[in-house]
């Protein structure tokens, strides 16, 4: 069903339908100005580095593609051997969303979903799952990948990402984190970035901005850094090497040099939040999931889905769940002209 034309301006379906943020949007049309050099050798990718290695207070190497996908498929692919195994979450992104981009990219390595509650990875499951068929006849394990914030909303704290982290390198895995909304997840915790990642034992990071009101580009984090020797060239090979790269990083320097990263991330975290709020008020519905990020997770009687879906409102069923995603561009009045439907085709 298209959506497209409803009366909403708004919709809670995913952060990825606003629109680009202003501080983004600025950054593109002043990088427009004159000609300047190509494939990054540009002053706006320099100063972007520079503030991301800022951001995270280490010399960390940064790699800059088009999407999402683009940055987990080729991080663990530049961390993987084809016969490679990346143990994750059973509804993590890379596993669910992705068409199989990792393993394509990664000419073969194998994805091992696991289960886990609230979409968490724990110590005992990673531990459990690669002790599994040790032995040539089975792809071996060599990267643990976590999502931050989580496909369900929830959030790692540090001592979590610590034990995981500890836990993977005791079994001489890497650590890749999908942090599509890492900024959400550094919002709802009001941590340092360097806390959740680094300092915390991650090898490398996927730093989401698509999702947080850049119009596209997610930067690659290698805090390990020999992990980054000849990424330039798997980059280039798959077609993300942006030849007007400064339009991408422009984008990153203003959000950085702004705080409208951050910013973005709290105002989606309370939107979220307030329609928690608003939710529990209703008999009838169930939150699955603790609201820590963005999102939140119900379970609406079909017909309400249905009714819901037919007054122009469009989310996703994901992860058992009806999600409900707030974005960095979400008002109070979107928050509530949701409910007054959800209360009009709830009564009996």
């Amino acid at each position: 069903m298209n959506y497209a034309g409803s009366q909403h301006v708004r919709q809670l379906a995913s952060d990825t339908y606003a629109g680009i943020c202003p501080e983004s949007l600025q950054a593109i049309a002043e990088a427009n100005h004159g000609h300047v050099s190509p494939y990054g050798d540009d002053p706006w990718t320099a100063r972007a580095t520079k503030l991301l290695q800022e951001l995270f207070e280490t010399d960390c190497a940064v790699c800059f593609v088009g999407t999402g996908t683009a940055a987990n498929s080729l991080a663990l692919a530049a961390t993987c051997q084809p016969y490679h195994a990346v143990l994750c979450h059973a509804d993590a992104h890379i596993q669910t969303d992705e068409c199989g981009a990792p393993e394509y990219a990664g000419r073969g390595l194998k994805l091992v979903p696991i289960a886990g509650e609230h979409g968490k990875l724990t110590p005992a499951s990673i531990q459990e799952a690669a002790a599994r068929r040790r032995d040539v006849h089975s792809s071996k394990p060599h990267v643990a990948s976590i999502s931050q914030a989580t496909e369900v909303g929830t959030v790692y704290t540090t001592a979590e990402i610590r034990a995981i982290a500890d836990a993977a390198h005791d079994l001489r895995l890497k650590l890749h984190v999908d942090g599509a909304r890492f900024a959400n997840a550094v919002a709802a915790l009001d941590a340092p970035p360097k806390s959740l990642s680094w300092q915390a034992g991650v090898d490398v990071l996927c730093f989401g901005g698509t999702k947080n009101g850049m119009a596209g580009g997610d930067a690659i984090l290698f805090f390990d850094q020999p992990l980054a020797e000849d990424f330039a060239y798997r980059q280039k090979q798959a077609g993300h090497l942006a030849a007007k790269m400064r339009f991408v990083a422009a984008q990153w320097a203003a959000m950085l040099e702004s705080g409208a990263w951050l910013r973005n991330a709290k105002h989606a975290n309370a939107m979220a939040r307030l329609l928690e709020q608003q939710l529990r008020t209703l008999d009838g519905i169930r939150v699955l999931h603790p609201v820590e990020a963005n999102a939140v997770f119900v379970q609406f009687p079909p017909d309400v889905s249905d009714a819901l879906h037919a007054r122009g409102w469009h989310y996703y069923s994901i992860a058992d769940g009806d999600r409900l995603m707030c974005s960095w561009d979400t008002e109070e009045e979107d928050i509530f002209a949701f409910m007054r439907d959800l209360h009009a085709v709830s009564r009996p």
